[in-house]
């Protein structure tokens, strides 16, 4: 079968990885058909759009996007991240983030640590709903607000709905129903944040109803925050919000090796983007110096959706070989090998 695939290395250290990754599933021998395109800030600066007419068909033509990195420029009027413009364009609403401890790694903070956290990723503060100044009506709508009446006020709107709330905490107990896991941690905040947090609790506790073999638990976030570094071979699976999500998925990376572990799918009902969540890193582009794991772990995951699963795990194997053989390692991890030398070794150890 032909997978028709987006291959859209962004910007930075995004060419150099996506580099990376090419080897080593050209070296997997899989029937795939890329189709190139460009977003981000390279895009912005040439066309005031990151993402460009051309690059949504080539996505639209496609079964799944692979994609490198992109430079955040906050405060420029007009600018929209790109990689939110797909999210949201796709409805690619579970962000799914892997973090696992590698044998072989010596940044991993323990060798027990095998969890994953799906993030909610198309609600919550990211929902882009946002004012400076607060219009008169509004100290109307809630008497809460009467207190910052004469004040300069910035506000966000913290979005959620039942069906957002309900899809990623129920992708969180297929998932551990797959994988034979036993329990959910739906991690929340409701005894401070009572409706939005409340209504995900809500849903995760109704979903949970429909699993009765896997164990829902309910940490409050900032515990969770605690537990991860406490005891985080505890857990396996954790659903929770956007804001959130983002934060913890971070905390976890670090615990197993870092942002050059930190791999990710942003997964909706009929499309996803796999791409490392370590940024552009602009003042290593072109370097090859960065490690290419994260984009690699995001291509095993981008094969597994696509139904390769013996290609998955050969590639699965392939790095955990060779991270525990650590012969070819880059700087983060007290090497001087370069991104290609650990995409080549990679490739070589596929078998």
């Amino acid at each position: 079968m032909t997978h028709r695939i987006c291959r859209i290395p962004g910007d930075g250290v995004g060419h150099d990885v996506m580099e990376a990754a090419t080897i080593v599933l050209e070296a997997l021998a899989l029937d795939i058909e890329w189709v190139d395109a460009e977003a981000g800030w390279c895009c912005w600066e040439k066309y005031q759009n990151t993402v460009p007419a051309a690059t949504w068909k080539a996505l639209e033509s496609s079964r799944c996007c692979l994609f490198g990195a992109i430079t955040s420029k906050p405060g420029i009027p007009g600018f929209k991240s790109a990689i939110l413009q797909i999210r949201q364009r796709f409805d690619l609403y579970a962000n799914v983030r892997p973090c696992k401890a590698y044998a072989g790694v010596p940044l991993n903070y323990r060798d027990d640590i095998d969890l994953v956290i799906f993030r909610e990723n198309t609600e919550d503060l990211y929902s882009g709903v946002e004012w400076k100044s607060l219009p008169e009506e509004m100290f109307e709508l809630h008497p809460g607000l009467e207190r910052f009446r004469g004040q300069e006020i910035a506000g966000s709107l913290r979005v959620f709905t039942r069906r957002g709330c309900r899809r990623i905490v129920r992708a969180a107990f297929e998932y551990a129903q797959r994988k034979g896991i036993e329990s959910v941690a739906a991690v929340h905040k409701a005894n401070v944040v009572r409706e939005t947090c409340g209504m995900f609790l809500e849903e995760a506790r109704a979903v949970a109803k429909e699993f009765p073999g896997i164990e829902l638990q309910e940490p409050n976030v900032d515990a969770m925050a605690m537990w991860l570094i406490k005891q985080p071979q505890l857990y396996r699976v954790l659903v929770t919000t956007n804001l959130f999500g983002d934060i913890l998925s971070d905390e976890a990376a670090q615990l197993v090796g870092g942002l050059g572990f930190a791999a990710s799918a942003n997964i909706g009902d009929s499309y996803a983007l796999f791409e490392p969540t370590h940024g552009s890193a602009p003042k290593y582009a072109g370097q090859y110096k960065v490690n290419p794991m994260a984009t690699l772990i995001s291509a095993r995951m981008m094969l597994e959706w696509l139904g390769e699963e013996a290609a998955a795990d050969r590639l699965e194997r392939a790095i955990a070989k060779t991270l525990a053989e650590g012969k070819v390692r880059t700087y983060d991890l007290g090497g001087s090998d370069s991104t290609l030398d650990v995409a080549r070794e990679v490739a070589r150890n596929l078998g």
